[in-house]
């Protein structure tokens, strides 16, 4: 076939990739081997080599796919999954520890988006995977990336690959003995010392492989081990939200509104992980006749103990002194004083303990034959089960503060305490115990899966191959927790029978907690403070039985001996467990079976003069779920002295329910490619993909509340509430996606890719309001309006994505060692409701009768925010990684980025039922009770890593030394007010350095 001219874009291309580089070569490269097998990609040695396979899979593959490939055996190039997914295009990392969760960091992170959708589904060799998190994919941070020789994410899908991923695919690839010539092994030693705690960890790995040729076939066996420890520390510097007031310092023109927070606080919590892989794998091969039985199995322990202060005043009693305001009225700088509490803070001091042991345990075995010329088929059948069990604990005392002074002028914030401030707050007589909360879960989730396939090759010109299958699945997800969810209790507190307990008369089992080394010692510490020691949080249920012993003997004290307060809420402690029994209020069991059902012709047109090739195909799913669950109501409290409004009698309500949703989908793909060079290739590609809703939103168990409000006896108002955790008559997050990609690979590790993408969603998932009705003692029917997940909105995700990487090979001698890799990502959403609320204010309390709370956001000042975007999405990202490769000598040096992205709304500690009602046309305004919940996002946040590695004993032995945020970068923290995006907090964790020595043979 005659050679393709180089087209336009071809040149346009070149220039560019001369202009970033000033020294790339335009030679052509040499025209591309047969495409390689993710398999036999893997094995490389070096950086240069991993870029080139990860290069070759991404220009052969079907679809439009990036990856990343190990460097050497049980060597990807980051520390987690999550990190190294993060250098891929379109991939950007979630920090936190879990959703919903903004306020505790993750170093190594918890999630990956996908061009800015969080729906992404994860497999194992190309089989279903998960952790039972409640979610639809691994919990990444919990895989030993020493187990890993690659890592795939796929953009778009076709009807080949399993559905359920609507934001993208990550495929974890292991090796397979036979991927090997013969015995191979290879032992890795790593110690990580992070700077800012100064605790060393460990972590290790082990791989042994080997092959026999044998007159039966060729045998192979593999045997690989991980084990990674993590010790780091955060700090945490947090400002409360701000309030409207009219009255916050002496000589305010009440016609006038600043915005004062309530106080700040800081925090510090010390991280502790403990990661163990194995995974094994026995291969048989004979003839046209192929077989693998593998098992891999992933344990995660974490624990982290945490103190924190949090400001618990009266917003509206707040003073301030010597204030400095910004041009929106907001507080940049003051002293804060209180009316109340005879003029001191009220501030509460957590201990808190929290530990979650997860386990994902694989079982899959696969065979593959060639029939004969035309006809090839495969089975694979798996068995997964994963388990998580997770303890919450936390004691707090409380303690009275002067004065606080806030200078937040400047880049970091800043708290001003004087010496009669700090030993004010080192005093044990100032503090009194306030109270306990306990939180239990388990989780578990076992899947049965097999499929069947079948592929028939053509002898023609155009039509390559048909391949169909089926494949039956059966998943069940059990789900355990305390009745109450976070059950907190009081202890003693200003508002209590008998006021607080003070240590001074109920000492011991606290410390006063030094707050060295702040944020790396570039801030001036924190005062330090008393708090409870960390064993009486993790001595649950026996310490929280003495604690209780103290507030009933001071209630006592206080009232008299005989008094019945004591005996009542909140001195008798009442600890709450899990029940594995399948009618306790806490426990949720969910069952989903799918078929599936699929047909892809591949074909090409290799006598075109630009030669087209692809798969179009169908799969079609049916999917049915099935419930139980329960529906709970404690009751009437009603008093026989209420007068006013009736409040309608109900009995306690405690039902099992059960549910039953069915569901079919049809999701045609259409991906096709076309080579306009051996070096320019354009795809393009069209689908309709879904992905089915978290486990968490699919919980039958909703829990009904009466709230009654009273003047003295007389009741004013009765409203009727409810949250159900789930849904399960849920349907899934539907996409109909194209993709449009540009391609240019002019040398082995050298491209210049562009791909513009867009997501048309369906049915996302938000939180909104329904109607539940039970009935009263008289019999007749009471309505509770209930918030719950619903498919209630579409939108789309749309943008564009940039990669290039190469090196500088025409560079004379040494210096052609150096290479550049680097992507940006942009990308555009928007969400629209199928049932808008436009309300330009909020109105009610923290229920369902609040709409705009958990859709737009509430302020302060009751008023909404609206049109808030998707979850998770950052419009910016790019990563841009400076190389070399030369001899023995590997090193890198990588930045990535990502813009700011929001995180959460109305979620704890953003969230209130105080806010000022100032909707002019309230029936209550200037009345201090709407509910509010503020919108908080990650501010862009950016950090630097590097490795620099040498190779020995014929490059048997590799010593390298590794560094993680190099630059102490801060992830900034904004909560989104009508005055603007204001300062919430600043996480700092310091840089990490690594030690690593591997040896192959």
């Amino acid at each position: 076939m005659k050679k393709p001219q180089r087209t336009a874009l071809s040149l346009a291309a070149a220039q560019v990739a001369l202009m970033w580089t000033g020294l790339a070569s335009a030679q052509q490269a040499p025209a591309p081997a047969p495409a390689a097998s993710a398999a036999t990609a893997i094995v490389v040695t070096g950086q240069r080599a991993a870029l080139q396979s990860a290069q070759k899979i991404k220009q052969e593959s079907d679809e439009i796919v990036d990856s990343i490939v190990a460097d050497d055996i049980g060597k990807l190039p980051d520390r987690s999954i999550t990190e190294v997914l993060q250098r891929v295009v379109g991939v950007t990392m979630d920090r936190t520890m879990a959703k919903g969760d903004p306020e505790h960091y993750s170093v190594e992170g918890s999630g990956v988006s996908i061009r800015g959708l969080s729906w992404v589904r994860s497999e194992l060799n190309g089989r279903d995977s998960f952790s039972a998190n409640g979610g639809r994919a691994l919990n990444f941070e919990d895989v030993p990336p020493e187990l890993m020789a690659g890592v795939d994410v796929y953009k778009n899908p076709s009807a080949e690959q399993i559905e359920g991923a609507v934001g993208g695919l990550v495929n974890l690839r292991t090796a397979l003995p036979l991927d090997f010539k013969g015995f191979k092994g290879a032992v890795s030693l790593e110690n990580t010392y992070n700077k800012l705690n100064s605790k060393q960890s460990p972590s290790g790995s082990l791989l042994l492989s080997n092959r026999w040729d044998t007159d039966l076939g060729q045998f192979g066996a593999l045997l690989n081990l991980a084990h990674s420890e993590s010790r780091t520390r955060s700090d945490f510097f947090q400002v409360e939200p701000y309030y409207p007031r009219t009255d916050a310092y002496a000589g305010q023109d009440p016609a006038t509104t600043v915005w004062i927070p309530k106080g700040a606080q800081w925090r510090t919590l010390e991280f502790e992980r403990q990661r163990d892989g194995l995974y094994g794998a026995l291969q048989w091969k004979k003839n046209d006749f192929e077989t693998a039985l593998t098992y891999f199995q992933s344990k995660y322990h974490m624990q982290w103990d945490e103190q924190a202060i949090f400001a618990q005043q009266n917003p509206y009693s707040v003073t301030v002194t010597n204030g400095q305001f910004n041009d929106k009225g907001a507080l940049v700088y003051g002293t804060l004083t209180t009316t109340d509490n005879g003029g001191l803070f009220n501030f509460n001091n957590d201990t808190r303990f929290a530990t979650r042991d997860s386990k994902t345990e694989e079982f899959a075995w696969k065979a593959k034959w060639k029939a004969s010329d035309r006809w090839s088929f495969s089975t694979d059948l798996q068995y997964i089960r994963a388990r998580t069990d997770g303890f919450d604990s936390t004691v707090a005392t409380g303690v009275g503060m002067p004065k606080e002074t806030l200078d937040l002028r400047g880049a970091t914030p800043t708290l001003i305490f004087d010496a009669a401030d700090r030993a004010h707050l080192a005093d044990p007589k100032n503090y009194y115990w306030a109270f306990t909360m306990e939180h239990l879960d388990r989780s578990k989730a076992t899947e049965k899966a097999g499929r069947a396939d079948a592929k028939y090759t053509f002898d023609d010109p155009v039509l390559q191959d048909l391949r169909f299958g089926i494949r039956l699945n059966d998943r069940e997800a059990l789900s355990y927790r305390n009745p109450s969810n976070y059950h907190w209790q009081a202890l003693t507190q200003p508002w209590t029978a008998g006021g607080p307990a003070y240590l001074s008369d109920y000492p011991g089992n606290t410390h006063l907690q030094q707050f060295g080394n702040f944020f790396g010692g570039s801030v001036s510490a924190p005062p330090a403070v008393i708090f409870p020691n960390s064993s009486l949080a993790q001595g649950f249920p026996a310490s929280y039985q003495t604690l209780y012993g103290y507030t009933r003997d001071h209630c006592r004290k206080q009232l008299g001996a005989n008094n019945p307060t004591c005996d009542g809420w909140p001195f008798v402690f009442s600890p709450e467990s899990i029940s594995e029994d399948a009618n306790s209020p806490g426990t949720n069991v969910l069952q989903e079976r799918s078929q599936a059902a699929y047909a892809q012709l591949r074909f090409g047109f290799d006598d075109w003069k630009y030669p087209v090739d692809g798969n179009i195909g169908v799969r079609l799913v049916n999917t049915k779920v099935t419930a139980h669950g329960y529906v709970a109501f404690d009751g009437s409290k009603n008093s026989p002295t209420d007068s006013g409004v009736t409040v309608p009698v109900i009995a306690a309500y405690n039902k099992p329910v059960d549910f039953e949703n069915t569901y079919t989908n049809v999701l045609p793909s259409l991906n096709l490619r076309m080579k306009a060079g051996s070096d320019l290739q354009f795809r393009f590609a069209l689908a309709k993909a879904m992905s089915r809703p978290d486990f968490t939103d699919m919980q039958a168990y909703t829990k009904l509340s009466q709230d009654v409000q009273r003047n003295g006896t007389v009741v004013t108002s009765v409203t009727q509430t409810g949250e159900a955790l789930g849904n399960p008559m849920l349907k899934p997050i539907r996409s109909t996606q194209a993709d449009l990609t540009a391609e240019w690979y002019f040398s082995k590790a050298g491209s210049f890719t562009v791909a513009l993408f867009d997501k048309e969603l369906k049915d996302v998932i938000i939180r909104q309001s329904t109607a539940f009705q039970i009935p009263d003692t008289s019999g007749n029917p009471q309505t509770f309006v209930v918030t719950s997940p619903v498919n209630g909105a579409k939108g789309y995700a749309r943008g564009f994505e940039l990669a290039f990487q190469t090196y500088f090979d025409s560079l004379p001698g040494w210096m052609s060692g150096f290479g550049v890799q680097a992507n940006y990502t942009y990308v555009d959403s928007k969400t629209k409701l199928y049932n808008p609320v436009n309300a330009a204010y909020c109105s009610g309390g923290n229920s369902a009768t609040n709409f705009n709370l958990n859709l737009n956001g509430c302020d302060t000042d009751g008023r909404s925010f609206g049109d808030l975007p998707l979850q998770n999405l950052s419009r910016n990202a790019f990563s841009l990684a400076l190389m070399y490769d030369q001899g023995p000598l590997s090193a890198r040096l990588a930045y990535s980025w990502r813009g700011k992205y929001l995180q959460a709304v109305n979620v704890n500690g953003t969230q209130g039922g105080d806010g000022t009602d100032t909707n002019p046309n309230s029936p209550t305004v200037g009345q201090r009770n709407v509910a509010w919940g503020l919108p908080v996002w990650a501010d862009a946040y950016g950090q630097v890593d590097g490795g620099v590695f040498y190779k020995l004993l014929n490059d048997q032995l590799t010593l390298g030394l590794e560094a993680q945020n190099l630059t102490s970068a801060r992830q900034r923290q904004l909560m989104q007010q009508h005055i603007g995006y204001m300062t919430r907090g600043l996480f700092y964790t310091g840089p990490r350095y690594t030690v690593t020595a591997r040896y192959t043979f």
